[in-house]
């Protein structure tokens, strides 16, 4: 829950630990994540889940106003994917949650 604090400036608004895991609400501004930490389980892949036909989440995004901010930070694909309305950076949590990190032009949002 830390890393999304420092990456992203979420808070914990609720914590607590249920049969051995410790899980938690984070917020920032109007998002909010139910999260847990278990570092002893492994994640499993997207790429993998869909080869043996499993429904699985590729990926959630979160907006970010600042671009500069993310111009510097380790990314997947290859660096920055341009959309029509928008830039994106995807990155993974620390447990291997990929996050798209989505810049809109202009600040507004588009499809």
């Amino acid at each position: 829950m830390v890393w999304y604090n420092k990456i992203f400036g979420f808070t914990v608004v609720e914590e607590r630990v249920d049969d051995g895991l410790k899980w938690g609400v984070i917020q920032c501004n109007d998002a909010m994540l139910c999260i847990y930490e278990a570092p002893e389980l492994i994640h499993a892949d997207q790429f993998k889940m869909k080869e043996k036909g499993v429904h699985y989440l590729a990926h959630f995004g979160l907006r970010v106003t600042d671009k500069k901010s993310w111009e510097k930070l380790p990314i997947l694909y290859d660096g920055v994917v341009h959309w029509p309305n928008s830039l994106a950076w995807y990155i993974k949590d620390p447990t291997g949650w990929e996050i798209e990190v989505v810049y809109w032009h202009d600040d507004i949002i588009r499809f």
